[in-house]
C-alpha cells in the first residue's frame, strides 16, 4: 500500500482582489451618520496603484470611518497611528459633507475590506 505524503499547503491569492460591495458594510445603520466622529488628517494618496483619490481622513475603501462615541478606544488608536506616520490627526464631528462614511464596526466585522489587495503572483 502507499503511503500518502503530507507537505505543506500553499495559498495562492489573485494578483489583486478589490472590495465586492461596499453596501454590505457602509449602511448598517441606514448610513445616517452625522453627530458620529471622525478623524480628519492632512492630505494624504490612497496607496492603490493607479488611484488618484486623495483622503482628509481616516478612510477604507474611500469611505470616511466614524464612530459612534469621540472617546472610543479604536479611534484613539487609530488617531495615533495618524499621528506617529505624520498626519497630524483631529478628531472632529462627522458631517455629510465630508463624504460617504462607514462605521468603523461594521467595516472590521466585513474583514476589513480596503480599497484593493495585493497578493503574491500564482505560480508558474
Amino acid at each position: 500500500m502507499e503511503q500518502e505524503r503530507i507537505g505543506t499547503g500553499q495559498i495562492v491569492l489573485p494578483d489583486e482582489t478589490a472590495v465586492e460591495d461596499e453596501a454590505l458594510w457602509s449602511d448598517d445603520d441606514g448610513g445616517d451618520h452625522e453627530g458620529w466622529w471622525c478623524v480628519r488628517t492632512d492630505p494624504f494618496p490612497c496607496p492603490a496603484e493607479g488611484c488618484t483619490f486623495v483622503a482628509e481622513f481616516m478612510t477604507a475603501a474611500h469611505l470616511v470611518l466614524v464612530w459612534q462615541e469621540r472617546d472610543d478606544p479604536n479611534l484613539l488608536w487609530h488617531a495615533q497611528r495618524a499621528k506617529e506616520v505624520g498626519r497630524n490627526p483631529r478628531v472632529v464631528g462627522y458631517e455629510p459633507t465630508f463624504g460617504p462614511s462607514a462605521s468603523y464596526y461594521a467595516w472590521e466585522a466585513a474583514g476589513r475590506p480596503v480599497h484593493g489587495v495585493r497578493g503574491r503572483p500564482s505560480p508558474g
